[in-house]
């Protein structure tokens, strides 16, 4: 038979968790194809990129709607446990779970949303399948890969050091251009006693200017006082400019200080900071490219 589409998939892959045990989803992914009698030919199947087999790419994506919609819990890295709510709906949806299932959980209305930052200046705007053109149906398809690697690149940013957070929010500066392009431009200073700088961008050879980093990953919102604390640090060490990070947010209190202080302070919360992880290249790898091209109205000698 062919490949199932992957909300196709989603009730059996659901339904294999049934049993409350935690399971990799290499194992699940393999009952799945021996439950839809798939050949090795099928499952060989690749994408058009030829980067990643259909089948998995499409189990993939249906337990990541599953996770995502709290029908599952991913105690680990590739590993996954029913929920009670996944449980309810095994037993309201005997037949099929999709998508259109799905919608009645916010969940997924959340992790659809454009809330990362998007390409900077592209403007989507939402379109039906049935009336879209190619180009925005491509357009959409990529926005909601994106938003989908940077929730989980989130989760990952949650989950590390404090001593690696503060690594990575230097390697963002230095991917954008910060510094003056010698490995040693940048210096981390977290610890005990840095006086509440994490870091230090140098931006010329001289050291003349300087930019001053604070990395905060904080599960909770960071308010005003912890931005009065940076500015506090930044007047201590005589600097001009600094950036505060978190994995987080902040609290408006926080950004309407930051946006009338001096000296400088730029706010980069969780989502603005992934964002940029992914516009520079700083924890990701290219997976696969497109290219989308039209006619070359010139080498056919047509008019403007």
């Amino acid at each position: 038979m062919a490949i199932p589409d992957f909300q196709t998939l989603m009730r059996p892959l659901l339904e294999a968790y049934s049993s409350g045990s935690e399971r990799l989803i290499s194992d699940v992914r393999r009952d799945l194809a021996a439950q839809f009698h798939l050949t090795d030919e099928e499952l060989a199947e690749r994408l058009p990129s030829g980067l990643a087999r259909t089948f998995d790419n499409r189990v993939g994506w249906a337990a990541t709607y599953l996770y995502r919609t709290g029908l599952l819990t991913r105690p680990r890295r590739a590993v996954y446990q029913i929920t009670e709510r996944g449980r309810d709906l095994l037993v309201a949806h005997r037949e099929r779970i999709d998508l259109a299932i799905l919608a009645q959980f916010p969940e997924l209305a959340e992790f659809r949303k454009p809330g990362i930052p998007r390409r900077r200046g592209v403007a989507v705007v939402p379109v039906s399948e049935e009336t879209a053109t190619p180009e925005e149906r491509i357009e959409n398809a990529y926005q909601e890969l994106r938003q989908a690697l940077a929730v989980e690149l989130l989760e990952r940013v949650h989950t590390m050091p404090p001593s690696s957070f503060e690594d990575l929010v230097l390697d963002v500066l230095h991917a954008m251009g910060y510094g003056d392009g010698t490995e040693d431009a940048r210096l981390r200073t977290g610890g005990v006693g840095d006086r509440g700088i994490d870091g230090v961008i140098r931006e010329d050879r001289l050291g003349l200017d300087l930019v001053y980093v604070q990395a905060k990953r904080w599960e909770a919102t960071v308010g005003r006082p912890a931005v009065q604390g940076f500015v506090g640090a930044l007047k201590g060490a005589r600097a001009t400019k600094g950036i505060m990070f978190t994995a987080s947010a902040f609290s408006p209190e926080a950004r309407d200080f930051a946006a009338g202080v001096s000296p400088r302070v730029i706010l980069i919360d969780g989502e603005r900071l992934v964002g940029l992880m992914m516009d520079y290249n700083v924890g990701v790898t290219m997976r696969e490219a497109y290219e989308v091209k039209r006619v070359d109205g010139d080498y056919f000698g047509e008019d403007a």
